[in-house]
């Protein structure tokens, strides 16, 4: 047995590693990702279902690994194979690699098991060198194009093998179209091309020092370890953090003979997507570009034309429909043979050469929020995927897009431009002209929009700083228009009309000169761009998002609730669908001005008179605040927490703060510094906060208790409403607490009951949120009607990290792989959520029909409440605008873990 690794890991060799795929004969398939990547298992499929498609072979996802623990070097005994399969790929076209009469060339592309779109390397044109670009020239009889590969394959592998800057090259291009009054690529001569070739070659070695390298095989080795490393660039790590693609899976890389868009008139290449990828529509979409290679559809360096008939109009552009009618048949056919095969919305790429079409790639298709359920939806009418299968496809994460507000139809505007609406949104910001600064604008607290010519995989992490991105160039299958979809980010690309002056930081349209930091605002639903900030309004939904929430509902066992404190957040609940709050922070209703300074005078009372004086006044304000919730959520349940946080948040902090106070309430200036002094706390959230201020206090919780039952008595006996108000009391770390409280509560509701002659239930309870109750849950719930976990503390008190504070290094813990996620983003399963499991199991033992949830922010998060599900609990509770996300995500929880136990 080979094995091969270094001290800490012993990797096996595979006995296969490498996959050919030629007609009528593949030796992967759709099903094999996990080993070819999603690529190379399309590529084995698409052939497979007898699709045109170029010979080529795939090495495998396990060989990035050995890579990578081989120095990023490729091991020695990975060659021969990648030999052998190159002598078949010859023997199927008749060609030779390196032959410098009749060459045979290739494209080298990446392909990871999730598409990972334009983040990591390709090489196309792999082969040519001074001797079989002739060949090239002859085989072909066309020698622009053999020269145009030419140039392009040394600007390409300059950059991704060699590491040299792409733009010197560029820069060199663009002069010498300049110096020609050439506007396109395309008018470009062969001498021009012989000329350009030459100064690209004399640039290389001049930069890094090497000769560019003549030898095809070393052409080869270079581009496969390039591709190889492309997995661990510092764009491929952010999309992978931002998407959660484990860094183990690695990427494949699929050697494929090349086929040419960019032979004159009859040949041309494009991107199609099976229906519209950002509304969801069924309507055949894309773009191509005629005597052109794939990189320039997708890279945005000219702005490509449209595929149909019907999106041509208006463009002033002929579509692919048009000029190449038999091709463009050939590739309807095939498109809807491939939606049909793999029951879902592709994403194509294809090139025609000689008028002869050759499909190069098939994947589901990045979409938008809205998009996808449409597409869902429609798939289910056409019978083509179950109702469980389209809950199951839709990334609950993305709804989010959907849930805020969007450009106000009735606002005044003042347009700048119309580009193309690459990905929809309205957002606002100041405008930035490089990643590095958007990144940096936001994290000084700036809203930013990114505008760039084109954006390239280089711009990742300012596109996901910035809120908004705008491209001068590019179509809806550029770069920017792909990657902001999939991260549902507004854009608006190929705005043709605003010309970006990188060096001045400007922008000019219409006669406006915008600066770095002026303010624009996106329409990316319609390309549209506008001077300033444009107001918004709430989002409206649609009949495909009811639709997909209707049928999630039907299939989630847990119950979905949310946090809410306020009349408004409560309406927006329910407007979401929320099924009860999970959650009401009394503390938050403190902070109003009309009751803030109440709340300070109870806090620096000197006796019990003097503080139940206080609260007298906070009691018909909480009371009314109670009651708006109760109507709202029309017997739903609602959990009303205790007050929680230390006292001193209450107070003032400065000295003009402490001054004013002091004069408006009649206290000594001095004694209420003393007393602000006094109350302070080196540590208050484990200070004297939550139950322990109504152990010292008892008559605030009493106060609280009572609003809330008067409250519910009045409803239940003017209105006959049915109401069970939970009165949850936080921080219990012993069972005496709680069952000392529960009795002070029980006496307060019993009061109010008896002074209003009504009755009604309710229900008390306690946060579980240090690891101490969790432990003590048996006990603790003898005393307890209903557990709610506060993950956001508990979080906190087991790991021992703040959540204010520990920011600074938690990114740097997760890019290291010490934590999969932020932990105060996606539960800590195997810590906190052992401690959610152990809490949930004693208190049921306790009383097995105890009612449980979690009202953290975990609560709105997908994942965790996959984990949630698992454990039992009742419901989960999120922010408002969360529980859509909650619902989907509920469900989907439900039917995977169906599929596990089947």
């Amino acid at each position: 047995m080979q094995t091969t690794g270094s001290k800490q890991t012993t990797l096996r060799v595979p006995e296969k590693f490498v996959y050919f795929f030629s007609a009528g004969e593949a030796e992967g398939n759709a099903g094999m990702k996990n080993i070819l990547g999603g690529k190379g298992a399309n590529l084995a499929e698409m052939t497979a279902l007898g699709l045109p498609v170029p010979p080529g072979f795939t090495i495998s996802t396990e060989i990035c690994t050995h890579f990578s623990q081989n120095n990023n070097a490729l091991p020695d005994w990975v060659k021969p194979k990648v030999s052998e399969a190159m002598n078949r790929v010859e023997s199927k076209i008749g060609k030779k690699f390196g032959d410098v009469k009749n060459p045979l060339l290739f494209s080298v592309r990446s392909g990871a098991r999730a598409s990972m779109p334009g983040m990591m390397d390709t090489i196309l044109n792999l082969g040519l060198n001074d001797q079989t670009v002739e060949g090239l020239a002859t085989s072909s009889g066309n020698p622009r194009f053999a020269w145009d590969s030419y140039r392009r394959f040394i600007q390409m592998y300059s950059d991704v093998v060699m590491g040299m800057n792409s733009s010197l090259l560029e820069v060199t291009l663009e002069d010498l179209k300049e110096e020609k009054k050439y506007h396109l690529d395309t008018e470009l001569t062969v001498d021009d091309l012989k000329r350009l070739v030459k100064k690209f070659k004399d640039l290389v070695h001049q930069i890094t020092g090497h000769a560019f390298p003549a030898d095809p095989f070393e052409q080869l080795w270079g581009a496969v370890s390039a591709v190889f490393r492309s997995w661990n660039t510092a764009r491929a790590i952010t999309y992978r953090e931002l998407h959660s693609i484990p860094a183990s899976w690695g990427t494949a890389v699929n050697v494929q003979s090349m086929v040419f868009g960019n032979m004159g008139d009859d040949s041309a290449t494009g991107v199609a997507f099976t229906r519209d990828p950002s509304t969801g529509e069924k309507l055949f979409y894309g773009e191509f570009l005629v005597n052109a290679q794939g990189e320039d559809v997708v890279a945005g360096i000219r702005t490509p034309q449209p595929l149909t008939i019907q999106s041509a109009q208006g463009s002033g552009h002929k579509s692919l429909e048009e000029i190449m009618p038999k091709a463009f048949a050939e590739l309807v056919t095939n498109y809807q043979k491939l939606e049909k095969h793999y029951r879902d919305m592709q994403d194509i790429e294809f090139t025609i050469e000689k008028s002869k079409l050759w499909m190069l790639q098939t994947r589901n298709g990045k979409r938008t929020a809205a998009a996808s359920l449409r597409i869902a939806c429609d798939m289910i009418n056409e019978k083509l995927i179950s109702e469980d299968e389209a809950i199951l496809r839709v990334d609950p994460a993305s709804l989010d897009q959907l849930l805020h507000p969007t450009l106000d139809p009735k606002a005044h505007k003042t347009q700048l431009a119309k580009g193309l609406p690459a990905s929809p949104g309205g957002v606002h910001g100041q405008i930035v002209f490089s990643s590095e600064e958007a990144v940096e604008w936001k994290e000084k607290g700036h809203k930013v929009i990114l505008v760039r010519v084109e954006t390239s995989p280089e711009d990742i992490a300012g596109m996901v700083a910035a809120r908004g991105i705008l491209t001068t160039r590019g179509g809806m299958t550029s770069h920017a228009a792909v990657v902001a979809r999939g991260m549902g980010k507004c854009c608006v690309a190929g705005c043709g009309e605003i010309e970006v002056d990188y060096r001045q930081e400007t922008m000019k349209v219409k006669g406006y000169v915008l600066k770095k930091g002026d303010v624009i605002t996106l329409d990316g639903g319609t390309g549209e761009v506008f001077l300033g900030e444009v107001k918004t309004v709430e989002p409206k939904l649609d009949k495909y998002f009811e639709t997909i929430m209707a049928i999630a509902d039907t299939k989630r066992r847990l119950v979905v609730r949310a946090n809410a404190d306020t009349p408004k957040d409560a309406q927006t609940a329910r407007d979401f669908g929320a099924q009860g709050i999970g959650l009401c922070r009394t503390e938050h209703m403190f902070f109003g001005a009309d009751r803030i300074d109440a709340v300070r005078e109870m806090i620096l009372a000197d006796s019990k008179v003097e503080r139940e004086r206080a609260l007298a006044k906070l009691l018909p304000m909480q009371r009314t605040d109670f009651s708006e919730l109760f109507k709202i959520m029309q017997g739903y349940p609602v959990t009303i927490r205790l007050l929680d946080p230390p006292l001193h948040e209450f107070l003032p902090h400065t000295d003009k703060e402490i001054a004013d106070l002091a004069k408006r309430i009649g206290w000594d200036e001095n004694k209420l510094h003393a007393k602000v002094k006094n109350l302070h706390e080196f540590n208050p959230m484990l200070g004297h906060r939550g139950c322990r201020l109504a152990i010292t206090y008892p008559e605030i919780y009493a106060m609280q208790v009572r609003a809330i039952a008067e409250a519910a008595a009045d409803l239940v006996k003017q209105g006959g409403m049915t109401l069970v108000p939970e009165i949850m009391i936080p921080l219990v770390a012993m069972e005496k607490e709680l069952e000392e409280l529960r009795e002070l509560t029980n006496q307060e509701v019993q009061k109010v009951q008896k002074e209003k002659g009504v009755s009604f239930q309710y229900q008390i309870g306690t946060m579980i949120e240090l690891p101490r109750a969790a432990v003590m849950a048996e006990s603790i719930a003898e005393h307890a009607d209903f557990f709610s976990f506060g993950t956001n503390d508990l979080t906190q008190t087991t790991l021992g990290l703040s959540r204010d504070d520990s920011g600074r290094f938690l990114g740097t813990y997760v890019s290291k792989g010490l934590f999969a996620k932020d932990p105060f983003v996606t539960i800590d399963t195997q810590g906190v959520g052992a401690l959610v499991r152990m809490g949930t199991e004693g208190g049921r033992r306790a009383k097995p029909k105890l009612k449980v949830g979690i009202c953290g922010e975990h609560g709105g998060d997908p994942e965790s409440i996959e984990f949630f599900n698992s454990v039992g609990l009742d419901y989960v509770s999120c922010s408002p605008y969360r529980v859509p996300i909650a619902r989907l995500a509920a469900a989907r929880a439900t039917l995977l873990s169906q599929k596990l136990k089947h």
